[in-house]
């Protein structure tokens, strides 16, 4: 992708979104390259893959849950699930 320098400031996030993809972005001052920004080397390559699916809209990112403040485990009456599989052990 090519952009200048004006295109560039004014639609910044434009220029990040295509190199989140994996496109490298070649920023140009009157018609002449100058600079080139592109995406770091990822060492994982199925990050990267999400990522672009991702950025292309086929793939939404999983949201994130609050975990259970008030969760408690239950209380159990009797023995307990070891006893029985030991007596259960036992008794062959």
């Amino acid at each position: 992708m090519r952009l200048g320098l004006r295109e560039a400031n004014q639609h910044f996030s434009k220029a990040i979104r295509a190199v989140k993809a994996g496109q490298e972005v070649v920023l140009t001052e009157r018609g002449k390259p100058i600079a080139v920004i592109k995406p770091l080397p990822e060492p994982d390559t199925a990050e990267r893959a999400v990522r672009q699916l991702e950025v292309a809209g086929l793939l939404e990112p999983a949201q994130v849950r609050e975990p259970l403040a008030a969760w408690r485990p239950r209380r159990i009456r009797g023995k307990g699930l070891s006893a029985t599989v030991r007596e259960d052990r036992d008794a062959d």
